[in-house]
């Protein structure tokens, strides 16, 4: 297993799915998204997760839209890939396709939907680890999996050489404090509530993956800018303005609507959201515009 921890620590943007006007998958859009990001400066993405409605795609879509990452960006960007799925083999899939088209990491939720032992998702995870030789990084999000990655199990993932990280997006910095501690210096922790990536960062938390960075990457870039220079009262004010704009995002009735919305405001069509995840009603879409026009004016006030 090929890893440098310093190749994760930084800003992640939790990718969307690129879909075309029948709602299947747009490489073209995908490679285009992906392009935008690496222009930005971003350290890398994170493929497939909540943000790129991982759930809602087929195993083949997940792969084609790894394909088309890794065709674009995959030279330049740390690809970290959500290999997690209702069913194991279908993440094992997932994991050995990861790494034959030379993704960087991969990454998992717990098992969802049913309720099983701890034992069983070690297992789980256990069986991705074992298919495809990569850093590994849990993923802990109680709030959507019912599960909340608790000591005991995460003292027996430690001692698997794959475990590298948790990306945590539970709502408590808490929970990054104790995992440090736990996993000490070489155990990676990715912030993930996006309000919180400044508080999450003084917690100890290494690096930061979230799905509203894709709307407005600069503006976490210039928040990671100023916290690693040791200025926290600037990196206070762009986190307050980016939880403004957080705020409103959420006011819709699907953060990913709005957010696919936003970006196509930014120049790259990916389409709307599969149900059950709402589209903007047209209604809405002047308070789209103005919404946007909010993001790019803050990112400007900071860019100054």
């Amino acid at each position: 297993m090929n890893f440098n921890k310093e190749d994760l620590k930084g800003i992640f943007v939790a990718f969307y799915a690129c879909f075309d006007n029948d709602n299947n998958i747009s490489e073209e859009a995908t490679k285009k998204l992906a392009r935008f990001y690496a222009t930005k400066g971003v350290k890398g993405l994170y493929v497939g997760g909540s943000s790129g409605e991982g759930f809602l795609l087929t195993v083949g879509e997940r792969k084609k839209m790894l394909e088309a990452v890794m065709d674009e960006v995959g030279s330049e960007l740390k690809i970290i890939v959500h290999v997690g799925a209702a069913a194991t083999r279908d993440s094992i899939e997932l994991s050995k396709h990861a790494k034959k088209v030379g993704a960087y990491a991969l990454s998992a939720v717990p098992n969802v939907y049913y309720k099983v032992p701890e034992r069983s998702i070690e297992l789980h995870w256990k069986s991705i680890m074992d298919s495809a030789d990569l850093p590994f990084i849990i993923y802990n999000i109680p709030q959507t999996t019912g599960y909340d990655l608790s000591i005991n199990l995460l003292k027996k993932m430690l001692s698997y050489p794959n475990v590298v990280g948790i990306k945590n997006s539970s709502m408590s910095t808490y929970d990054i404090q104790k995992f440090k501690a736990i996993g000490g210096k070489d155990l990676l922790v990715f912030n993930g509530p996006d309000e919180q990536y400044i508080s999450g960062r003084i917690m100890g938390a290494d690096s930061g993956i979230g799905g509203t960075y894709g709307v407005m990457p600069e503006l976490f870039l210039k928040a990671e800018e100023y916290f690693s220079k040791g200025n926290i009262e600037k990196a206070k004010e762009v986190q307050f303005a980016i939880n403004d704009i957080i705020g409103d995002l959420l006011s819709f009735p699907s953060l990913y609507g709005v957010a696919k919305e936003i970006v196509k405001l930014r120049g790259i069509d990916i389409g709307t959201t599969r149900l059950p995840l709402e589209p903007v009603d047209k209604e809405e879409f002047p308070k789209v515009k103005d919404l946007y026009e909010k993001i790019m004016n803050t990112i400007e006030r900071f860019s100054a």
